[in-house]
């Protein structure tokens, strides 16, 4: 049986060919897996975030209840305002 030098470069490019498009899909799929992890994460902060908002505008509404009115009043307010702006958007 006799493999002449032509045979062995065309099998040779179709190896590699074939490799390339492997790695590519790969590479994507990866992509992919990453971007589902990223968008899970965001889902989690914002979350966390609404509770910490939440919680700290309880905290400051309780500061007011006590008298604490130097810039606690100020600091409801723009939180307040924050809050709301961000619920219609």
């Amino acid at each position: 049986m006799y493999i002449d030098a032509h045979t062995i470069i065309t099998a040779g490019s179709v190896l590699a060919a074939a490799t390339a498009i492997f790695a590519l899909v790969f590479k994507i799929y990866r992509w992919v897996l990453k971007q589902d992890r990223q968008d899970a994460e965001i889902k989690r902060m914002k979350e966390e975030n609404t509770l910490i908002c939440f919680s700290l505008s309880a905290c400051l509404d309780g500061l007011m209840q006590l008298g604490a009115n130097h810039s606690v009043p100020v600091a409801k307010e723009k939180l307040d305002k924050y809050l709301n702006q961000t619920a219609h958007k």
